[in-house]
């Protein structure tokens, strides 16, 4: 654990989307602080690397398979992680990130962009508020992307999608934050240093790390935001590396 970490908590933090990178980086920060971490993706046999991780550091972990789109397993999955301990943080961290020219753009991929960015975030948010209101605190937090602000040349379902999830979450950070519950919308303004994302920079010809985003930078900045006090809650937060171009 961190050195600013307390004893194990009795709260858990709910992780839809845990996957490799910064999903996996948020597990990791927030079990640093005590929480029991609830982690779900699609195959839960990939969760478990993060979760042996997690516990060596000594935290603690579940990993459950979740389909995000389908309404009764996200419900069974948030209240699982509140019976095991109060949710006090959940964060929707799916993008779904695809790019086709939009006559090349099918039905079905957009839908299931939509489905994947936007709707299991609704569901997420919706659950994670059913557990969250009645103590009357606890964080609800979005990743959110440039694409949510601007639709870009053949990103036509993406930044549907990520247009949608936002508007989501401004309408929860409303109707949730007079009520105890610090709402926000990270917006990530870069490429995260991931596999995908250095073979398509190795492909462009492109290798300046410098534009690159680390993964424990976004989870950090969810953690700073966790612990804002009510008087001064962001609800939308932009972040990028300095080398990045805006």
């Amino acid at each position: 654990m961190t050195e600013t970490s307390q004893s194990p908590r009795n709260a858990s933090v709910v992780v839809v989307g845990a996957g490799d990178y910064i999903g996996g980086a948020i597990a990791k920060r927030f079990a640093a602080e005590g929480y029991l971490v609830f982690m779900g993706r699609r195959n839960a046999d990939k969760l478990l690397p993060l979760k042996a991780a997690i516990e060596a550091a000594g935290g603690r972990a579940e990993a459950r398979a979740l389909d995000a789109r389908e309404e009764e397993q996200v419900i069974a999955f948030i209240a699982e992680a509140e019976a095991a301990a109060p949710v006090e943080v959940v964060i929707f961290n799916i993008g779904a990130n695809v790019n086709f020219p939009l006559l090349e753009t099918t039905a079905r991929v957009f839908r299931k962009v939509w489905e994947l960015a936007c709707f299991a975030g609704f569901l997420t948010g919706r659950e994670g508020a059913r557990v969250m209101l009645p103590r009357g605190r606890g964080s609800l937090f979005f990743t959110g992307a440039t694409a949510g602000l601007r639709g870009g040349s053949g990103y036509a379902a993406f930044a549907s999608a990520k247009f949608g999830i936002r508007a989501v979450a401004q309408a929860a950070a409303r109707e949730l934050g007079p009520k105890g519950i610090h709402v926000a919308h990270l917006v990530i303004d870069a490429g995260v240093d991931t596999e995908w994302v250095r073979e398509r920079m190795k492909a462009a010809g492109v290798s300046d790390d410098r534009a690159l985003l680390q993964p424990s930078s976004v989870a950090e900045t969810y953690w700073v935001l966790h612990q804002q006090t009510s008087d001064a809650w962001t609800f939308e937060t932009e972040i990028r590396p300095s080398a990045e171009t805006w």
